[in-house]
């Protein structure tokens, strides 16, 4: 074997890398991943609404068919001590917020910030499993609607570390406030990231 191939086998990494396209992103992504977390979630979206997912197996809540919000799972997640951090382009949608007022989700198990820059689309599980794509955390961008009212989305899902590093680095750029002081729309933010 040559040095050259001797230095790329080397250079190769395994990694788990999946399409994840429309229906997938709600069975994989969101009930596979996210609502399975143990330490921690960061999403990122540019649009943000009240998820409807189903409830988990074994409640009643599940026996009856019923759906809860997202933001009930986001309550049970952390209270089982998971970190989840959302950074979104926009407001929140009106039932977003109203659930969301309900419930008893706070800092700094539950951290939301907003920058209108942010239209990354992505899901970070315990710093161990990204997905990076196009849908954005509304019921038709993950797939919890029904055929023919959801979007037509693709990403791509991996535990690939280089990638993970490199998702987690540029979404924490962002929620700190390190990209503020060469944003050009600073001055139109309502409250800029790096004074939170």
């Amino acid at each position: 074997m040559n040095d050259f191939a001797s230095n790329a086998s080397t250079a190769q990494r395994a990694a788990m890398v999946e399409l994840v396209a429309d229906r997938r992103h709600y069975d994989g992504v969101v009930l596979g991943a996210v609502c399975r977390a143990k330490l921690s979630v960061w999403i990122a979206t540019a649009n943000l609404k009240d998820v409807h997912i189903e409830a988990p197996i074994g409640t009643r809540a599940r026996a009856q068919g019923r759906y809860q919000s997202i933001i009930e799972r986001f309550g049970e997640l952390t209270r089982r001590g998971v970190e989840i951090r959302i950074l979104h382009g926009a407001a929140p949608s009106r039932p977003y917020r109203q659930a969301l007022a309900k419930s008893r989700l706070r800092p700094p198990g539950f951290e939301m910030r907003e920058c209108p820059r942010v239209h990354l689309k992505l899901a970070v599980v315990d710093g161990a499993y990204a997905y990076i794509g196009s849908a954005n955390f509304t019921g038709a961008g993950i797939g919890a609607r029904g055929d023919g009212r959801r979007n037509f989305e693709l990403g791509v899902a991996t535990d690939d570390d280089v990638l993970l590093d490199a998702t987690q680095l540029r979404f924490d750029r962002i929620w700190s406030g390190r990209e503020c002081g060469s944003c050009r729309l600073r001055a139109r933010c309502p409250k800029p990231l790096d004074g939170a």
